[in-house]
């Protein structure tokens, strides 16, 4: 799937050494590859893939001034004229090319692919899985201090609540009552102790991911390098020193739109002015895809380009349901016991069984398995006990709202009737 997506093309010339001659054509990028095609003839010129790249250079040339290279192996390939910037596509290509080298797969992808065993490729699956399970136990965890404040904050109204009574009374009772000097002392010193914990919290909040991205803004001429910080409160955009470019709180996200699987953006509108938008590309997108499909369920949108990626990100590879515990308890089992059919089935898991029989588990492979499912199983259970908790702190919180308003309502009839 990764080797038929395209990432991004551009309108460039490639020196073609073979004939001495500049050709037009477009660059292209997959999440894997770079492509060059002539557009009279529709010929491939170049085709490699990114980890044979040893060097990528913005150089100038005695006949074309503004240049990129690319060092392939002991090939130097020469790319000009690009549009809409040498820097945007420079910044890009290496971006990949960066990403590429750093990630699992490495040089050998697809070496890698080829070399690989059903057991390898099951253990992706649920560390994948896992990755995602501690993703949404972390926007959880933040839920539930977020209701824990909200908590918090209605205990204080029916504490000043019940001071409005005790002052109320007062009022309401005769000037020769003889228990009044007490009535107005006691309560008003608590309120710096709780604006502090409520900043402290805010300074505490946890990452759930950052990843490098490039960044587009408003034209595509400019693009530069930076990093996007997923919290369980919004998203911050920065640049590669660190230094906040634009921070979206979750309320001032008005759309998320989903252009590839490695390109989103990011907006917000506003009434009488500009909108605020932001184009990021990354090779680790579809691990913050992930996050803001759970975050903004109801802001995020899939384009045409992207449609495909959504079917795939549903499969045994990347969703942590009840198809991968069949699927991984299926193969774990006809590791442990290769002769009995798995899960006691017949026809049903046919195909599965053949694929046993031409595929085999170490047992290495098998323990590390093991240990991944035990991990999710125990991240399964804390996040069932997590919701069951926040269920009954949303019961908690629905009758001291309730509470809270029958007993304002009463203090506003109190207080009227003494004016």
């Amino acid at each position: 799937m990764n080797e038929d997506i395209r990432i991004h093309s551009w309108p460039c010339s490639y020196y073609f050494d073979t004939n001495k001659q500049w050709v037009s054509g477009r660059l292209s990028l997959t999440p894997v590859a770079i492509k060059f095609t002539a557009d009279k003839t529709g010929e491939v010129l170049v085709n490699f893939h990114l980890s044979s790249i040893s060097e990528i250079k913005k150089e100038s040339s005695n006949l074309i001034f503004s240049s990129l290279t690319i060092l392939e192996k002991n090939t130097k390939h020469w790319f000009s004229s690009l549009q809409p910037s040498r820097n945007a596509v420079f910044n890009i290509l290496e971006h990949f090319w960066r990403e590429q080298l750093l990630s699992s797969e490495g040089t050998g992808a697809e070496a890698a692919a080829l070399q690989s065993t059903k057991g390898k490729e099951l253990t992706g699956l649920l560390t994948g899985s896992q990755k995602r399970l501690e993703d949404t136990a972390k926007v959880l965890h933040y839920q539930g201090e977020q209701f824990d404040n909200i908590m918090r904050g209605l205990n204080k109204i029916e504490g000043d609540m019940d001071v409005a009574d005790r002052l109320l009374t007062e009022l309401e009772s005769p000037s020769w009552w003889p228990f009044s000097s007490k009535l107005w002392k006691a309560p008003l010193e608590t309120k710096p102790k709780e604006t502090a914990t409520v900043s402290d919290l805010k300074n505490q909040e946890g990452i759930i991911i950052r990843i490098p991205v490039i960044i587009t803004h408003r034209t595509d001429s400019n693009v530069k390098p930076g990093k996007l910080t997923l919290f369980a409160s919004g998203l911050e955009i920065s640049d590669c020193n660190s230094q906040v470019i634009h921070r979206f709180e979750s309320k001032d996200v008005d759309d998320i739109k989903v252009h590839t699987p490695y390109e989103i953006s990011v907006r917000q509108r506003f009434i009488g002015k500009p909108d605020t938008s932001y184009r990021l590309l990354s090779a680790r997108m579809p691990e913050a895809i992930s996050v803001l499909e759970m975050q903004f369920s109801k802001k995020i949108q899939f384009l045409e380009d992207a449609l495909g990626f959504v079917g795939p990100r549903k499969s045994p590879q990347v969703d942590f349901g009840t198809s991968i515990w069949q699927a991984a308890t299926g193969l774990l089992g006809g590791v442990v016991q290769p002769s009995s059919p798995v899960g006691g089935r017949e026809g049903t898991d046919s195909d599965q069984v053949q694929l046993q029989k031409h595929e085999k588990i170490s047992q290495e492979e098998a323990k590390e398995l093991k240990q991944i499912l035990k991990k999710l199983k125990s991240l399964a259970l804390e996040t069932e006990a997590e919701l069951e908790r926040q269920d009954e702190a949303l019961d908690s919180i629905t009758t001291s709202v309730d509470r809270a308003t029958l007993n304002i309502d009463k203090q506003n009839r109190r207080i009227k009737k003494l004016t």
